[in-house]
């Protein structure tokens, strides 16, 4: 037991909050218990903080233990807000209240930003925002017909657990947790609020004691990055490895270690827009060397990938099955050519004729900007599947068993195209 007025053991504290958790959480990984610990820290810290990481505890099924997790970070960080479903405006407010910066905790945000959620752009605006000091949105406040408007501010700590996935905006400034149903042999504590929420209550007041003297030390700290983590991933677990470093002990190694292992998972695990989707098959599965392709050899090959999204297609809230040359010609029209104007189909000779399609050199740009770097195997298996074009026919009305040939033609007689 500490004397009074004697120092917290920073990195025994933090150890005692992740024995909390494991009594009644069981997670995917031990990274992850390393990065909830440091979230509940890091909320007490945000008056010293220049940004905050969301955390999302996300699953494919329910009864994954992601409302659990949320109820156990109620219990551990200040000022806690639990909500299901909660408009723009009310965030706003709760945020700019006076009785402090809270920490919000967000269950079922599936139901916010899922397929029948209609976007929600505004509390998706105010969760962008919010992950850096000093962010606003201007709002009419007031009563009745007497409004004025005011900038509110947004910047809070979030917490957030749902089924499926967020808008992409919202994930990479987010440390992800994707939950999974307990296995058999994996148990836990049954949580009872009456007896337990005051045992997290205690660990709660014993982070604000710990961190209230921090101040100074949090603001002004730049901790050392992992190698490769740069950018927005940098910005999302900077303030979680602060906090680390001034609990020492072993949590700076096993923070560094669970920013690198989560933030590969995240990479792993992100479906890519659909636009590199498209950018990363054309390279990878189309092209493959070839220098130019008439749209309808592209669109060949394309609804032929039996892992890719092209047989059915949407668009404009209609469905389109399969992907049609326009559909793709304004997927890519999105993206630039090397000289900065839009990517978009042109006149390609072959034989007699000329049909619309695309050249490499075209999408070269976008290829090195937009795509993950290529498969490190040989391009000889994707080539084989890129369809011989070396007529003016259209592939698209050949007969099924023409258009099986073409699937397994050789590549060379697409290089001497035009």
């Amino acid at each position: 037991m500490n004397r009074p007025n004697a120092p917290i053991d920073g990195a025994a504290l933090l150890d005692e909050v992740e024995a909390f958790h494991r009594r009644f959480n069981v997670f995917p990984t031990e990274h992850a218990y390393v990065a909830v610990t440091l979230w509940d820290a890091h909320a007490h810290l945000m008056d010293a903080l220049d940004g905050t990481a969301r955390i999302a505890f996300l699953s494919p099924e329910p009864g994954s233990g992601k409302s659990r997790a949320l109820e156990i970070i109620e219990t551990l960080t200040p000022r806690s807000a639990t909500t299901v479903n909660a408009s723009a405006n009310a965030l706003f407010r709760l945020v700019s209240a006076d009785e402090g910066t809270p920490t919000l905790l967000f269950d079922e945000i599936d139901t916010v930003f899922g397929p029948k959620a209609g976007g929600n752009e505004e509390v998706r605006g105010f969760l962008n925002s919010g992950y850096r000091r000093g962010a606003k949105s201007l709002r009419c406040v007031g009563d009745g017909s007497d409004q004025k408007a005011a900038f509110l501010p947004s910047f809070c700590a979030v917490a957030m657990a749902g089924l499926g996935s967020l808008p992409d905006t919202i994930l990479t400034r987010s440390v992800i947790i994707r939950m999974r149903k307990k296995a058999p042999n994996e148990k836990c504590e049954p949580y009872r609020r009456r007896v337990h929420e005051k045992q997290g209550h205690a660990l709660r007041d014993r982070l604000a004691e710990w961190a209230a003297p921090l101040h100074d030390q949090i603001a002004n700290a730049w901790p050392d990055m992992p190698e490769g983590v740069t950018d927005r991933p940098a910005d999302v677990w900077e303030p979680l490895l602060a906090v680390a470093d001034a609990a020492g002990g072993h949590w700076p190694e096993r923070a560094r270690a669970a920013c690198v292992a989560l933030i590969k998972a995240a990479r792993e695990g992100d479906e890519a827009s659909l636009g590199v989707r498209l950018l990363t098959d054309l390279r990878d599965r189309v092209f493959c060397g070839v220098d130019k392709l008439p749209t309808a050899a592209i669109l060949e090959v394309l609804l032929g990938i039996d892992d890719a999204p092209w047989a059915d297609m949407s668009e404009d809230g209609q469905q389109i099955k399969p992907l049609t040359a326009r559909a793709m010609a304004k997927l890519l029209s999105q993206y630039v050519r090397p000289d900065n104007t839009p990517i978009k189909p042109k006149g390609i000779r072959v034989g007699s004729t000329t049909p619309k399609g695309y050249y490499a050199e075209d999408l070269s740009d976008a290829w090195a900007r937009y795509c993950p770097p290529p498969p490190g195997e040989s391009a000889t298996a994707a080539t084989a599947a890129t369809p011989q074009v070396n007529t003016g026919e259209s592939v698209a009305d050949t007969p099924s068993e023409t258009r099986h040939m073409f699937a397994e033609s050789d590549t060379r007689a697409l290089r001497s195209v035009g």
